[in-house]
């Protein structure tokens, strides 16, 4: 069986986009189906400073324009979500960012054969662990433990030369007309939108394998 091309737009700073991530991999498990998966840049607050002082409580209130009390119980939901697919969400220690680096991050990450193991080690950082993923001595510290070097690392960051690619995915994606993360683009033809169930990722990965076994 070849595998299936997943495009997948999202955000290192995306609480659905790592909770997406859990259930789309569970369907990949759960159907055996071989993918091939690419992450692609999307940034949900471009213009966050790298070191915003508040929490993402704040942050979220100031932006959505809601009162604190509000988005505590949005953000008490997404916790018990994130729960129910083994993430342990740590917003007592997140600290909201910029993540146009870590983008930037990624797509080095990616040319060197490691952005998968990247993107997993964002999520976990900024999510759970209380990591910092907007600054570059941070983010370059992250990559060693992905087995990137730290020298070539920090270089391409310092010198932003992955910054282009970001740029092209966040065309992209306005090309494509998606305006939330996560998002998973099937064999380039498929959309699908949203931290969907295991069960719908499941349905669209079978029938996209389907589709295409019958057009070979």
């Amino acid at each position: 069986m070849t595998s299936l091309k997943v495009d997948i737009w999202s955000d290192v700073q995306c609480p659905w986009c790592y909770i997406g991530k859990r259930k789309f991999e569970a369907a990949v498990e759960q159907t055996g189906i071989p993918v091939e998966v690419e992450y692609h840049s999307f940034e949900l607050s471009p213009d966050t400073p790298v070191d915003y002082d508040g929490t993402p409580e704040q942050y979220l209130a100031e932006r959505k324009g809601l009162p604190e009390s509000t988005v505590r119980q949005m953000i008490d939901r997404v916790i018990g979500i994130a729960a129910s697919v083994g993430l342990d969400y740590d917003y007592a220690h997140m600290h909201q960012t910029n993540t146009v680096i870590a983008h930037e991050l990624l797509h080095f990450a990616k040319a060197q054969g490691r952005q998968l193991e990247m993107k997993e080690a964002l999520l976990r950082a900024y999510f759970i662990d209380g990591g910092h993923v907007g600054r570059i001595d941070d983010l370059v510290e992250l990559a060693a433990t992905v087995g990137l070097d730290r020298d070539e690392a920090r270089e391409a960051l310092e010198m932003h030369r992955y910054l282009p690619d970001v740029k092209a995915d966040v065309a992209q994606a306005a090309a494509y007309g998606i305006h939330g993360v996560p998002f998973f683009v099937f064999e380039g033809q498929y959309g699908v939108s949203g931290a969907q169930e295991t069960a719908v990722f499941a349905n669209v990965l079978e029938q996209v394998r389907d589709a295409k076994e019958q057009a070979a």
